[in-house]
């Protein structure tokens, strides 16, 4: 049986790491808690903690602008509206991989054909 490949927006992707380091971040602080009774590591715990939480919000602000820029289109599978950002994407609720290139529809989904050393690539030929 053929291994079928998940795929996951970009946008998605980014808020998961996004969410991942509030959390990371506030257990930092919670182990800062734990060893009160080493002032200076608890010091520590607490600014790395603090700091990828500030992180987070800096990462949230920014995918949130990025989001405003992406195309919305309509995936073709299951008729939800979602956003596209660069050639290639999948969708937010199915995973559809999409593209809005004429020259990558049917084409297996490969998320090379974002970068810009691909497109040069193909330019060349």
């Amino acid at each position: 049986m053929a291994q079928q490949l998940v795929y996951s927006s970009k946008i998605n992707k980014i808020r998961t790491f996004a969410l991942i380091l509030v959390f990371a971040g506030i257990l930092l602080m919670y182990a800062g808690i734990l060893t009160k009774n080493i002032e200076w590591l608890m010091v520590i715990f607490f600014i790395l903690g603090l700091l990828m939480v500030v992180f987070s919000c800096v990462v949230y602000v920014w995918i949130g602008t990025l989001s405003l820029k992406a195309v919305p289109v309509v995936c073709p599978n299951c008729d939800k509206p979602t956003k596209m950002l660069g050639r290639v994407d999948a969708c937010m609720h199915c995973k559809q991989p999409l593209t809005m290139d004429k020259n990558l529809e049917g084409k297996v989904f490969d998320e090379r054909y974002n970068k810009r050393s691909y497109a040069k690539s193909q330019k060349r030929r």
